[in-house]
């Protein structure tokens, strides 16, 4: 029996979409160290110290958020990660062009 969240998915583009949305979580956890670490060479006293904590949550709660690997929804991530740069649409080759038009249409709004 399929799992209805996985209806209209051929294995291969399943594939595609969990490298694709692996490389983007990659690259947005790469961007987040590096926001941190040129936030730590300004750390001067107690209150820049728990600004940094502040901003260590609410980017926490953001990737969280946002990285939601689920085949029902998975298009919108998809269409806001092109929309950050944090994904191509070229790194989604392999889903069918029906999916690839919905990701661009969306990541432009």
């Amino acid at each position: 029996m399929m799992d209805t969240m996985l209806e209209g998915w051929t294995d291969t583009e399943q594939s595609v979409a969990r490298e694709a949305f692996d490389r983007a979580y990659t690259r947005a956890v790469q961007q987040l160290v590096a926001q941190v670490r040129a936030k730590a060479d300004e750390l001067e006293d107690a209150e820049t110290v728990w600004q940094l904590h502040d901003y260590l949550s609410i980017e926490r709660h953001t990737i969280e958020g946002r990285f939601d690997f689920r085949l029902d929804g998975i298009l919108f991530v998809f269409a806001s990660l092109v929309k950050d740069s944090l994904l191509q649409l070229d790194e989604l080759n392999g889903l069918e062009a029906e999916k690839l038009a919905k990701i661009l249409a969306m990541s432009r709004f």
